[in-house]
């Protein structure tokens, strides 16, 4: 399986980070927290928090700084590190931090005893805890140390302390190489050994460290202090280093390194006898000034691959998504061949054995494979006329097969395609369902087609009861074969608390992206080693389990009284967004495309494509930027196609109405007199304590409740006609193009809300007559009011789109519909209300307590059941509470 390196982002840290030191020490939190943003945004999965400098007070600008990042959902989404050398400052961000967060660190230095007590308290704040392997002797240098320390520590933590060993992370010291002393010439080669011995001695624990420590005898030669990182890091994280410190997006790819300078530093971290008359350190130093200053050089093409053999010509052109010559070639391999099946069992597939080394081992990325797979699809069809023709001819034999669908109620399905052209890649068939597909079908077809894996897949909150469904139906029609969970809305803990235990005779197997179907499903499927994985999955659903049974202990929240006590109040001084232009819907036809193209927000696009990164950022990514370069290109091709040749139709709809809020509904009255109710809107408030006068918020507090106000809603789509599109492309082999326009209509649609609201602001409403805000602004939501959507965190009850659609009529204005689980058709569609207030702002609800449940099942007119259905991920109580008692 290959190794999934996390990144821990330092910038945040004032050791680490001048910038940051001075923001903190001059007190400017909210630049501080710009910091912490970037970070986040430029791939870092978790950031390291550390205040030790002399001029602070540790414990106030620790606690100040977590307490603001709270508040920002696009940083507190990533895990915490909290770093310190002070244990007073550790508990201090633990006390204030959300989420689960690891502490940095605690080791044996001062003891086992002072290591037991820090230890417990961890536990008991629910943290995870990163280990120096240090103790009263001193750091460990030499991997027997390492290994020594760290497998001490193991046995305190979990077999007296009682600590999970998936919430351990060894830190085994990471030391420079190459300094001149020879003791430190094994320092690496330690460091790799010993992560060696405790990923196998020590089970679940993970080895972290900080990556830029090996390098540190070359500082100020950045070409060299990079290539050391890549080279280090590709040893290391085969060896089972787990997470690090490190600046990924300034890594070299290990293969574009310059081979000369690879073959110096691999010398060096591996320290291999030398090959010369001097040593590797003094070989690596003379040749560092040759690269200072460089950036690297882009591969030049040409066309002397097609000097080679067929087979390496083929080979060729699927790991580089080269369709020009792939008939040419292939009518060239089945004249050698003696039947036209032997190219694919040949040539072909051993190409495509190359495409999935590469993308296992993190050289190739998902839009790349995914064009491998194009041209593998237009070699098979140029052959199987001739295997028709074949009237002796065999099938082909596959890996397995597997069928996979999008659940009922839900009309996503990128993720899944995606995932299916993967699988494919590996000669596994793939027989796809397609989106709403009943459990009774997905069993039924299952038994007809005698798949050896079940697959499925979804994207909004509903879709996780449907899976725990049809789990319970394989259970009781008899299933045995595996089944595999993944989409946006899963997760593993969903999938060991909800789905495994309703299907116990076969398998269940959370996948997280598409980069691990492959490996998971050969796991599944190996005669060898099916037992074996299948058992280790289980043991972690256990642990999962008991580790949220731990933390379904009700926290204490304010009651929902408290909560309404304390709510956002609008301030009278503060002008009113005023009426709109007109009462009631108006719909658009057919927005202009190329208006919609000029906003676009592309990052979420190279994320659907499991490329992270900013945009533009991201197109001179050291790690992804050629892939993203190349997706970029084909998809500015096929969105010029979209707006020339009108392939998609963009419809919407827009209405405003007089409005009051009533306690935590807002009422939409027919007309100015406010007489008439024609909608209810049902909202749910912040339950959790707050502090320094920060209310509890409810989106009907942005709403007076006397006086003129108003509320506006919206549904658009840029999807008639993507469906159409992406068959024809799929009906032609070509599942890159199908995916490519299937992104860019979902692209298109977010595009069209962001730009029909800034329609809304300064015409349709125009409350914000005179806003000028750029393309860049838009995106960065810089500007007055928001557009929430249910089944968001300002309101996780999908149900409400229900009213939203009657009071647009959204089926005639727009032509889109609710599935019964309320995902909108046709797919790529966006739709959400409008307060133009400018005091609102975006929130999370997060945890509720059972007396909203209940006022809320009272308001909507449910029994309590039915509310707790859809407020489930919201509920600050689970299936391991007693409800009523505990919540109470």
């Amino acid at each position: 399986m290959r190794p999934v390196f996390i990144n821990v982002g330092e910038r945040t840290n004032v050791t680490g980070s001048a910038k940051f030191r001075k923001l903190v020490v001059e007190g400017d939190y909210s630049a501080a927290l710009d910091v912490a943003r970037q970070q986040v945004e430029a791939g870092a999965q978790i950031i390291d928090v550390n205040m030790d400098e002399g001029l602070l007070d540790g414990v106030v600008a620790m606690r100040t700084f977590l307490n603001l990042i709270a508040a920002e959902p696009d940083i507190a989404r990533v895990p915490v590190m909290i770093d310190s050398s002070k244990w007073e400052v550790i508990e201090a961000g633990l006390k204030c931090v959300q989420g689960k967060p690891i502490v940095n660190s605690i080791s044996m230095k001062e003891g086992e005893h002072a290591f037991r007590d820090h230890a417990i308290k961890c536990l008991r704040y629910g943290a995870a805890v990163v280990v120096m392997a240090f103790d009263e002797v001193g750091q460990a240098d030499t991997a027997a140390r390492k290994i020594e320390i760290c497998t001490r520590a193991y046995d305190i933590l979990v077999n007296e302390v009682g600590f999970p060993p998936e919430d351990i992370i060894f830190d085994p010291n990471i030391f420079a190489v190459a300094t001149g002393i020879e003791e430190h010439d094994n320092y690496a080669v330690d460091f790799i050994e010993a992560t060696r011995a405790i990923k196998r001695t020590l089970p679940y624990a993970r080895v972290s460290g900080g990556v830029s420590n090996v390098s540190f005898s070359f500082r100020g030669n950045e070409p060299v202090r990079r290539a050391i990182h890549s080279v280090f890091l590709y040893h290391a994280i085969n060896a089972g280093m787990d997470m690090g410190i490190v600046n990924a997006g300034d890594l070299p790819v290990y293969d574009d390194i310059d081979a000369e300078l690879r073959e110096a530093v691999e010398d060096v971290i591996l320290n291999r006898p030398q090959r010369t008359n001097v040593s590797n350190t003094e070989r690596l130093v003379d040749m560092a000034p040759r690269y200072k200053g460089e950036k690297g050089q882009a591969r030049v093409v040409d066309l002397k691959w097609r000097e080679q053999p067929v087979g390496k010509r083929i080979e060729h052109a699927l790991v580089n998504g080269i369709t020009e010559f792939i008939e040419a070639d292939t009518e060239e391999a089945r004249l050698a061949s003696e039947r036209p099946l032997h190219v694919i069992e040949g040539p072909l597939m051993d190409g495509m054995n190359v495409v999935g080394d590469l993308f296992g081992s993190g050289k190739m990325f998902l839009p790349q494979v995914v064009k491998s797979a194009r041209v593998m699809k237009q070699a098979v069809a140029w052959l199987e006329p001739f295997m028709e023709a074949e009237k002796a001819g065999k099938p082909r034999e596959q890996a397995g097969r597997i069928l996979m669908a999008t659940v009922k109620g839900d009309v996503h399905d990128i993720g899944k395609n995606i995932v299916g052209v993967v699988l494919q890649c590996n000669n596994y068939e793939v027989i796809d369902l397609g989106v709403m597909v009943p459990a009774d079908r997905i069993l039924d077809e299952a038994k007809a087609h005698n798949v050896d894996i079940i697959g499925l897949s979804g994207l909004i909150t509903p879709s996780l009861d449907e899976m725990v469904f049809v789990g319970a139906e394989m259970e009781r029609r008899g299933f045995d074969i595996p089944l595999l969970i993944g989409g946006a809305t899963t997760s593993r803990t969903h999938t060991a608390v909800k789905i495994e235990p309703a299907y116990r005779r076969g398998s269940t197997t959370y996948v997280v992206d598409a980069s691990r179907a492959v490996s998971v499903v050969s796991g599944l499927l190996s005669k060898t080693e099916r037992a074996k994985n299948e058992a280790a999955t289980r043991d972690e659903y256990v642990r999962i389990r008991e580790q949220y049974a731990r933390g379904q202990e009700v926290k204490a929240r304010a009651t929902l009284a408290q909560a309404r006590e304390n709510r956002f109040r609008i301030d009278p001084t503060q002008p009113m967004p005023g009426k709109p232009s007109f009462l009631g819907v108006k719909a658009f036809d057919a927005w202009n495309l190329q208006d919609l193209a000029d906003h676009i927000d592309w990052t979420p696009f190279f994320a659907s494509w499991e490329l992270i990164g900013r945009y533009p950022l991201i197109l001179d990514d050291e790690i992804v930027g050629e892939a993203a370069r190349d997706l970029f290109a084909d998809a500015q091709v096929m969105l010029k196609r979209i707006i020339n040749e009108k392939w998609f139709t963009a419809k919407g709809v827009v209405g405003f109405w007089p409005a009051r809020a009533d306690g935590d509904d807002v009422i939409v009255y027919a007309d100015e007199g406010r007489d008439t109710e024609v909608a209810r809107f049902h909202t749910l408030r912040q339950q959790i304590k707050k502090s320094n006068g920060k209310p509890n918020l409810a989106l009907s507090d942005f709403i007076a409740e006397k006086g003129e106000d108003y509320l506006g809603a919206f549904a658009v789509t840029a999807g008639h006609g993507e469906l159409e599109i992406a068959k024809r492309f799929k009906d032609a082999g070509d599942d890159y193009s199908a995916i490519l326009a299937t992104a860019l209509a979902d692209r298109l649609a977010e595009a069209f809300a962001e730009r029909l609201h800034k329609e809304v602001r300064t015409t349709l409403w125009g409350y914000a007559a005179d806003e000028t805000t750029d393309i860049d602004a838009l995106i960065a939501e810089q500007y007055q009011g928001i557009r929430p959507a249910p089944g968001y965190p300002a309101q996780p009850d999908h149900t409400e789109k229900a009213t939203l659609f009657r009071l647009l009529d959204a089926g005639n204005q727009a032509g889109m519909a609710l599935t019964e689980s309320y995902a909108m058709t046709p797919p790529a569609s966006v739709s959400g209300l409008y307060f133009g207030h400018p005091g609102s702002h975006y929130f999370g609800v997060g945890k509720i307590d059972l007396d909203q449940v209940e006022d809320y099942a009272r308001r909507k007119g449910w029994d309590v059941a039915t509310a707790e259905r859809w407020l489930a991920p919201i509920l600050n109580y689970g299936p391991y509470a007693t409800k009523r008692e505990t919540a109470a």
